[in-house]
């Protein structure tokens, strides 16, 4: 059925403006909170990590390299 189609189209559309709308909220906040580069090494954080996780202090490669750091601390 083709109205069926625009239906789905219509809230596949709608859902994506969403997840954009709630990136760009994401990459504000960290900005206003100074959080847009990595404290460890300084690169930017990436976008979709940033609306992930928006508390994000880390890149991800950083944030992995610590949490290996920690367990084998732990293990010790």
């Amino acid at each position: 059925m083709e109205g069926g189609n625009k239906g789905h189209d219509l809230a596949d559309l709608r859902a994506e403006q969403e997840r954009e709308a709630g990136v760009l909220a994401a990459q504000n906040a960290l900005r206003q909170q100074g959080f847009e580069d990595c404290i460890s090494c300084g690169d930017e954080i990436d976008v979709e990590r940033r609306a992930a996780l928006p508390s994000a202090k880390r890149c991800l490669d950083c944030q992995e390299k610590l949490e290996r750091q920690q367990a084998r601390k732990a293990r010790a």
